[in-house]
């Protein structure tokens, strides 16, 4: 862990950029913030932050820049655009760390550029969802070059649990893709279980507390089977995001030559709710189109408990 407290700076305070900076807030740091909705930025004035009029401003005397926005386009925007852009602002030998999801080769296109200016670059996408940043409990899966790496690992270590370099610049996204295609088979699974248990004549609730202990066992059941039972989905990790994710993911498999079939169900799944107006719900949603598939009716399931 660094000695003294660094100048950070934090771009993007969602679901996950905002436990994120509070934490490196709580460590100490000296952090500096901006949202493009800037309302959400205002509050952080009030932990010790100060709050910037644009990611150019961010990043003036930063030594560590965050990022954590939603899409290929927003990363791109928010270090590269001509007039407010990060980039503008980073000094040479400052270090990048994007936690945002993006395809692989913009980063690589992204670092590239960065490098040029003398900027490192460690791309950092997580996994664990809102309860896993306010925790600091993150896996991190991390792209770039060994000595990025080792310079952004003590602030990565105050936001995960586990963090993991995975190989150069890009690798992390690749990781995070992995990631989505592997809970998106979860997910489908989880719902398709409980449906089952609800058909055949079981109790879904007690069906769970059964497997739970044995080889079913995952973080899915443990955090997400409740919003199945409920048919409640209340927002975490929004089912668009995930859906944006899973282009990513098939895009590189495309370009790899690979084939995946359960995740291109999982994502024609994600586009029929996505069309029903349900993107901006947690991705347990999922359990919803199962369900409407098996005409089960909405609303929690019912007990078999007498």
């Amino acid at each position: 862990m660094y000695d003294a407290a660094m100048q950070l700076a934090v771009i993007g305070l969602g679901a996950m950029g905002a436990p994120m900076a509070r934490n490196l807030l709580k460590a100490g740091h000296s952090v500096t913030v901006f949202n493009r909705t800037a309302a959400k930025a205002v509050d952080f004035e009030k932990l010790g932050a100060r709050c910037a009029g644009s990611p150019r401003a961010a990043a003036v005397g930063c030594e560590i820049l965050l990022v954590n926005v939603s899409d290929t386009p927003d990363v791109e925007e928010v270090l590269l655009h001509p007039e407010t852009g990060a980039a503008l602002g980073l000094a040479q030998g400052s270090l990048v760390i994007d936690c945002s999801s993006i395809a692989p080769g913009t980063t690589r296109s992204i670092a590239a550029k960065l490098a040029l200016q003398g900027v490192g670059y460690v791309d950092a996408p997580v996994s664990g969802g809102p309860e896993g940043a306010e925790k600091a409990t993150l896996a991190i899966m991390c792209g770039g070059s060994e000595t990025d790496f080792a310079r952004a690992l003590p602030i990565l270590n105050l936001l995960g649990a586990r963090v993991v370099r995975v190989g150069p610049v890009g690798c992390g996204q690749v990781a995070k893709a992995v990631n989505q295609v592997v809970i998106a088979g979860t997910y489908q699974a989880l719902a398709e279980g409980l449906v089952l248990a609800a058909s055949a004549g079981a109790d879904p609730a007690q069906v769970l507390q059964a497997i739970s202990a044995g080889a079913a066992r995952s973080w899915v059941l443990e955090n997400r089977a409740g919003n199945m039972l409920r048919d409640q989905y209340p927002p975490g990790f929004r089912l668009a995001l995930h859906r944006k994710d899973l282009r990513i993911a098939l895009g590189e498999a495309q370009a790899a030559g690979a084939h995946l079939p359960l995740t291109q169900l999982v994502a024609a799944a994600e586009d029929r709710l996505l069309q029903s107006g349900h993107g901006a719900e947690d991705m347990s949603v999922l359990a919803r189109q199962v369900r409407e598939d098996a005409h089960i009716p909405p609303g929690p399931f019912p007990s078999t408990q007498t």
